[in-house]
């Protein structure tokens, strides 16, 4: 269930497995096979970008590692390449390469004293912002699951989540005390097994960390409490403001958008569903 709340917001049609689509690169190699050097001149701005910097590093193009697409199984996770110092550092490097060349490119000066350190400390907050991709959940929920013969509703509402937009790298903002509520519910009924309390809301926090939609982000921590906890049933729900269509865009500063994700006897009972939404406040 997706909705927007305060207007109307047409979207076009996800295709299920989104993939990037790369595009031939024959034309671009030396006869050596390294990448042949192109200027990308753009003219409307007066700078000239090397297409080397503009392209993503070949360590992320492709991973070894298990990654989790929309269609994945939610507790497998994309892991960071360069596990050493020396490759986390040229990591680092290149992406305040990449913040530098952004920052001429809308007309900025780099070198200037408040923009100095600005390369440094974006990538440092990027990868904060996005440290999920190198979270597993397993290893968050740390086995602590109890087996305590308890089969009622357990509820975990107004957790703060914050993530980036995927498509525009824009918040997913506020939390439920501020003018722009974001916050997710998470309900579950056990098959006698509870899990500790605080693991709810840190399951939440690996998926919020990483590029999302709402509707993926939604899903994937309902999947993955089922997996783990194996319950009757689980049921998440968020609401939340997002900054690309309240600072750009469509400009709706008051428009929120609701999705849940129903599983087990959530998605079969409506009794027990719509208890959940009581619980939870969504039904006022």
């Amino acid at each position: 269930m997706a909705s927007s709340k305060n207007g109307s917001v047409l979207s076009k049609k996800r295709a299920p497995n989104d993939a990037t689509v790369s595009s031939p690169v024959s034309d671009n190699l030396t006869q050596d096979g390294r990448k042949r050097r192109k200027k990308h001149n753009l003219s409307s701005l007066g700078v000239t970008v090397d297409s080397t910097i503009l392209s993503a590093p070949d360590q992320y193009k492709k991973s070894p590692g298990p990654v989790a697409g929309s269609g994945d199984p939610p507790t497998k996770t994309r892991t960071r390449q360069g596990g050493s110092q020396e490759q986390a550092a040229l990591r680092l490097e290149k992406m305040q390469g990449a913040v530098r060349t952004l920052l001429e490119c809308i007309g900025e000066d780099p070198g200037r004293d408040g923009l100095l350190d600005t390369p440094s400390r974006y990538a440092k907050a990027l990868l904060f912002l996005t440290k999920g991709y190198h979270a597993n959940v397993e290893d968050i929920v740390n086995n602590a699951l109890f087996h305590e013969g308890h089969n009622e509703m357990v509820t975990v509402r107004d957790i703060d989540i914050f993530s980036l937009c995927e498509h525009h790298l824009v918040p997913f903002t506020g939390k439920e005390s501020s003018p722009f509520p974001q916050c997710m519910h998470i309900g579950y009924i056990p098959s006698n097994t509870v899990i500790g309390l605080s693991k709810l809301p840190r399951v939440a926090e690996v998926f919020s960390r990483r590029l999302q939609i709402q509707e993926r982000l939604t899903k994937q921590v309902a999947h993955a409490i089922m997996d783990i906890l194996k319950p009757q049933g689980v049921a998440v729900v968020m609401e939340s403001s997002h900054l690309c269509m309240v600072m750009r865009g469509v400009e709706k500063t008051s428009a929120t958008t609701l999705t849940s994700c129903m599983l087990g006897c959530f998605e079969q009972k409506s009794k027990t569903r719509n208890e959940f939404m009581h619980y939870v406040g969504v039904n006022r």
